[in-house]
């Protein structure tokens, strides 16, 4: 398909990231997910192994499995309070957006079971009002959506197999306009289709323990679209624009050890993400820009961002027949250093916690909830120019989901 601008798309998935994990990601796409803060790999029940852990399609009961879901988020207002000059202390906008997920498991045929999800893997809208942080990012909103469609393999009762294909669809849209010493301002808009695979492990030792690996691969994600650039009110640049940004691999282990008789669950998942890839972001235009344009627009800018890394723990517990209770804590880290954290992703360090619950209805139907809180710590750069010199404070998510799982 035609591939209409990206600058935005791009800018918006790597450069601006949103409030619950690290750079971009969007790692709760499932109730349970959400309830356990994503340490849902290794012990994955549902038709959201589909998404999570492929390979443990395997392990589930052999009938058709759906879990469908809705996530409401919200982003707090982010406070900056400038280091040097009062009249560019802001806020920014309070987001509030609704993420729906789908995930379906086939029957087992001869050792193979099939699975399909439908999730927002990524996404973010930062707005801020005042004209400081508005001259790089007035507005950086992202969309996604993927389709990813899996398969399983049971090697034994004890090691099964999985994987998939990942077809990601994004939409964005960016707004610059501030003052550099004459007034600059962009507008874009657009979207993209790209490709990329998901490969998954699981190995059950004994009934009790489950061991997993699952690996995303990085997804380069080549913009081409429109771009429209104006210099003191005058618009001189309507026309092609491109850009090229990795959207990187995730490696991620887990083990799962259940206990008294069944009820309990406890996992420990670890995931890496290769932010490493991510090192310059460079638009590129079919025509030579005026100077000013050129220095703001089309400059190579560093991005540096290191790897980061995420420490997730979970616990599931069977009250009785009909009850589950389930809890989740991490520790997730921010790739972006100090030198080029700007306002379209003033991320930090966070600490998460979730809470949630199960209820079989009847042994077709279950339904539940989750809640779970993105606490991000307050963060003080010194930079120089359009970019932040100064404290982000107040930084957090909310995130709700409501959802069902159907077998039948």
């Amino acid at each position: 398909m035609k591939k209409k601008i990206a600058v935005v798309a791009l800018t918006g998935i790597l450069a601006a990231g949103p409030a619950f994990a690290s750079g971009y990601r969007i790692p709760e796409q499932s109730l349970n997910a959400t309830a356990l803060s994503a340490a849902y790999v290794a012990n994955t029940p549902s038709a959201d192994a589909s998404y999570y852990n492929p390979a443990n399609m395997s392990w589930l009961e052999n009938k058709w499995q759906t879990d469908a879901s809705i996530t409401w988020i919200n982003l707090t207002s982010i406070e900056y309070t400038d280091n040097t000059l009062a009249s560019r202390n802001s806020g920014s906008r309070t987001e509030d957006f609704v993420m729906p997920n789908l995930h379906i498991v086939s029957p087992e045929y001869n050792n193979f079971r099939f699975g399909l999800s439908v999730v927002n893997p990524y996404g973010l809208s930062k707005r801020w009002d005042n004209s400081f942080p508005k001259t790089t990012a007035e507005e950086f909103t992202l969309k996604t959506y993927e389709l990813n469609p899996t398969v399983s393999y049971k090697i034994n009762d004890k090691l099964s197999i999985g994987g998939g294909v990942r077809v990601l669809y994004a939409e964005g849209v960016v707004k610059s306009n501030g003052n550099v010493g004459v007034t600059v301002a962009r507008d874009m808009e657009g979207d993209t289709t790209e490709y990329g695979y998901n490969l998954a492990v699981t190995y059950r030792p004994v009934d009790n323990i489950s061991l997993a690996a699952t690996y995303r691969s990085k997804i380069d994600l080549d913009i081409e679209g429109n771009a429209k650039l104006s210099l003191n009110g005058t618009q001189l640049y309507d026309n092609f624009a491109a850009v090229s940004v990795p959207a990187p691999a995730v490696l991620t282990l887990a083990a799962a050890y259940t206990c008294n008789s069944g009820m309990t669950t406890a996992e420990f998942t670890y995931d890496k993400t290769f932010w490493n890839a991510y090192d310059q972001l460079d638009f590129n235009y079919n025509t030579t820009l005026h100077p000013i344009l050129t220095a703001v627009f089309d400059t190579p800018k560093a991005k540096n961002w290191t790897n980061s890394e995420a420490y997730r723990i979970g616990l599931t517990h069977k009250l009785n027949s009909q009850w589950t209770v389930m809890a989740g804590f991490a520790v997730d880290k921010t790739p972006v250093p100090d030198q080029t954290l700007g306002f379209e992703l003033p991320d930090s360090n966070a600490k998460i916690y979730s809470v949630g619950a199960r209820y079989q209805v009847n042994e077709k139907l279950q339904v539940g909830a989750a809640y779970l809180f993105d606490d991000k710590e307050s963060r003080t750069v010194a930079n120089a120019g359009v970019n932040p010199n100064g404290n982000f404070d107040n930084s957090a998510a909310h995130l709700l989901n409501v959802g069902l799982q159907y077998r039948f």
